[in-house]
């Protein structure tokens, strides 16, 4: 019998995240495998049932592993002209992740991985344009496996338990409202943020300054992430300074990178380091002039998010914690940052750490004040 917490998430993505009408060309989106099947199908099926056209693409870009291994200087270079079809002219994209192993591309040149990623760059950035305009709506969501439940030292029934509950399909309340909810009360924080400019953030392992002048803060609420729970913004480039170590490990591009260290002068990270993988770091900090630089600062809200798991779409929204993303920024917040990478690096704030903005308490050992 089908998981029906598996129905309700595909109706809060087609209803509420992308809000999909009669007509709407839909590309539903998953890497190479049939983990994410069922909710791949249940996707198709509530795409048809709101009168929208949807397109099944479990295999896109192809088997990552194979392609690394074998994929010549111009393969690496070339560009899924479907891909960039459903980008320039479809009207959403709903992505599911959700590997059948984590460490697929541990072996992969970092190289290669750097010359895909800036191959695809310009077509990311039509992706997030054509989003900021309204004319593209997407959200990235994921389905529990096998692999992602050990990664989080779980059991898979546990996980999907976990992963439910942080979407809020899993009991009887109703999901959009829940999500309406968080939207209202994160909106009282962008209107307190609004027309600010000096941040100072401290604790334990963080001392940073940024500003956010003239910057728009965006209140994620389930649109582009499901689940979802923070706000973003982009600090003005050149203005973050200071040092953080981001105690949480993360997982990416197949390698499991720890106790990330980096300082700023001037917004540029000049000095980076890690106990695990630090060679895989410094390279993604040298893909490009953008990507030493911060495209997003974020605090998270989702309280319902209680641990780490080694994903970031959950771990980057957990309570009590803040995270930048060093690379690409997000143009509606007003960044003007570019680069092929976008790394989230997350900061436990729960214990002995603030956030005050322009001399005004903002945030106080993982809560809100204000």
């Amino acid at each position: 019998m089908p998981d029906p917490r598996v129905t309700r998430l595909a109706r809060l993505l087609v209803d509420y995240s992308t809000e999909i009408q009669r007509d709407d060309q839909v590309l539903i989106w998953a890497p190479a495998s049939t983990t994410g099947m069922a909710l791949m199908l249940a996707l198709y099926q509530r795409v048809l049932e709101r009168g929208g056209h949807p397109h099944l693409a479990p295999f896109l870009r192809g088997p990552d592993d194979i392609f690394f291994r074998f994929a010549q200087e111009h393969q690496l270079d070339y560009v899924s002209p479907l891909y960039k079809m459903a980008v320039d002219t479809f009207d959403a994209v709903i992505r599911v992740e959700g590997v059948p192993n984590t460490r697929a591309l541990s072996g992969v040149d970092p190289a290669k991985q750097v010359r895909q990623q800036q191959a695809y760059a310009p077509v990311q950035q039509a992706y997030l344009q054509r989003g900021d305009a309204g004319d593209l709506n997407w959200n990235v969501t994921l389905f529990p496996t096998y692999a992602l439940a050990q990664e989080a030292d779980m059991s898979l029934h546990d996980y999907a338990d976990f992963v439910y509950r942080a979407c809020h399909v899993h009991g009887d309340d109703d999901p959009v409202a829940h999500w309406q909810s968080l939207q209202v009360r994160q909106q009282r924080l962008v209107e307190w943020l609004r027309g600010r400019d000096k941040v100072r953030v401290r604790g334990a392992n963080i001392d940073l300054t940024l500003s956010i002048k003239e910057r728009t803060f965006i209140n994620a609420c389930g649109q582009r992430n499901m689940p979802d729970g923070e706000i973003f913004t982009g600090p003005v480039e050149d203005s973050v300074n200071g040092r953080v170590l981001f105690d949480f490990p993360v997982t990416v591009g197949g390698r499991e990178v720890e106790r990330i260290e980096l300082r700023f002068e001037e917004g540029k990270v000049v000095q980076a380091s890690a106990p695990k993988n630090e060679p895989y770091l410094q390279q993604m900090l040298d893909s490009d002039a953008g990507a030493r630089y911060v495209g997003e600062w974020a605090i998270g809200t989702n309280y319902g998010i209680d641990r780490h798991t080694k994903q970031i779409l959950f771990d980057e929204k957990m309570g009590g914690t803040m995270h930048i993303a060093v690379g690409s920024g997000y143009p509606l917040t007003g960044s003007r940052n570019v680069s092929a990478v976008h790394w989230d690096m997350i900061c436990d704030m729960k214990t002995e750490s603030e956030i005050t903005v322009d001399g005004d308490l903002l945030y106080k050992d993982g809560q809100f004040r204000i």
